[in-house]
């Protein structure tokens, strides 16, 4: 459990500060920082599981089929994950993006509810009824749902669900998912390449060593993610993460100046207030067990 939160911790610092890296991309297409986001990760995996020798795994998942079909799933969620979050934070979104982690939490309090049987205590129903009503009244303000922040919100949750009942380790789930995302990553890049378009082709040296450094900064913190899953509840893992959408969205609000105020704060607040009931409710039901005497 120790080694879990510390895990799922670093996880988030990360993904909590990764906005400052994107927006140093701007200027290459955030498709093209996907694929070669994907390209790049997988090379890193593969030099890992080289000098690990860990290659034996690669011929079982071969061998069964609905194994395969789970992480083709993943690998799809990830792949829109990435590539709605690109986007957000090169789009002067980041606030939106950080909605979509803000509402994760809950989003999986009741993925435990559906497909894990965890049963839900009435602070907990209270805690997802006010993040419900947060997304209602953003939605009424905007005039549409808040499409980023629920789209991520969505495929990260449940990306973390399937992770967590997936038959193999964090090193070997993530780089089969990015294997899985490389003819399509690769096929585009090359393209780009073809059409003289590239990012390696037009792009100054350092718009070319921080897509290299792509990989080893997708691949770190979902490596310790996918790890932290396999070790803590899915709801300690959402009280965790509360620290990369707070991250975020101070980088946009101080940063970056995105419009944050009026009514929009009013819908975050909703949700703000939501989570804080479901953390204290954690807390006040872990600390009752204690001082309950044996």
């Amino acid at each position: 459990m120790n080694i879990g939160i510390l895990y799922a911790v670093s996880a988030f610092i990360v993904w909590g500060l990764i906005p400052l890296y994107f927006k140093m991309l701007q200027s290459i297409l955030p498709l093209e920082i996907l694929a070669q986001r994907t390209l790049w990760s997988l090379m890193f995996l593969l030099g890992v599981l080289a000098v690990r020798n860990q290659w034996s795994w690669v011929r079982d998942v071969l061998r069964r089929p609905k194994v395969l079909a789970a992480f083709t799933a993943s690998a799809f969620l990830l792949g829109i994950n990435w590539g709605v979050y690109i986007w957000a934070c090169n789009n002067g979104r980041i606030i939106d993006a950080s909605l979509g982690y803000f509402i994760n939490p809950l989003f999986n309090v009741l993925l435990g509810l559906l497909f894990l049987r965890e049963r839900l205590r009435p602070g907990q129903w209270a805690a997802v009824g006010l993040a419900a009503a947060g997304v209602a009244w953003l939605t009424w303000q905007a005039g549409h749902p808040p499409w980023i922040g629920l789209v991520l919100a969505g495929t990260f949750g449940i990306y973390g669900l399937l992770r967590k009942i997936a038959v193999l380790g964090a090193l070997e789930g993530l780089s089969l998912e990015t294997a899985l995302l490389l003819p399509v990553a690769a096929g585009y890049v090359l393209l780009l390449a073809h059409d003289g378009r590239g990012a390696f082709l037009t792009e100054p040296a350092l718009s070319q060593w921080l897509l290299l450094a792509s990989g080893p900064l997708t691949a770190i913190p979902l490596l310790l993610f996918a790890a932290a899953a396999r070790r803590i509840p899915l709801s300690v893992l959402g009280i965790i993460q509360y620290v990369g959408p707070t991250l975020q969205l101070l980088l946009g609000v101080w940063l970056y100046d995105e419009p944050f105020g009026g009514a929009r704060l009013v819908g975050f607040a909703m949700i703000w207030i939501g989570l804080a009931l479901y953390s204290a409710e954690g807390v006040w039901r872990a600390w009752s067990g204690r001082a309950t005497p044996v």
